[in-house]
């Protein structure tokens, strides 16, 4: 099944965020298969004000353990979090057959 997180930045951790991301990529490299997309969320100037990552899990409590062992989340980057189940509608990247 596939979760979805979106998280919300705590205001003024832009720095912190660029400090902590080259542990957080090496973070979502180690989810190897069971990570299908990441990013930052971006405000109206561009800047990051958040996070989107979709994982695979069996259950909501197995997405939230891979969700909160992100360094942003110990790092305390985030004011929020919201993990929902997350359906697939369409993939205009997936090969045709």
């Amino acid at each position: 099944m596939l979760f979805a997180m979106i998280a919300k930045d705590k205001p003024d951790v832009l720095e912190q965020r660029v400090a902590v991301r080259p542990v957080h990529l090496e973070h979502l490299e180690s989810l190897g298969q069971q990570l299908r997309l990441a990013g930052a969320l971006l405000d109206a100037d561009g800047k990051p004000e958040g996070s989107l990552m979709v994982i695979e899990a069996e259950t909501i409590e197995a997405a939230t353990a891979l969700f909160n062992a992100d360094p942003f989340v110990a790092a305390g980057i985030f004011a929020s979090t919201e993990i929902k189940p997350w359906r697939l509608a369409y993939d205009h990247m997936s090969p045709k057959a």
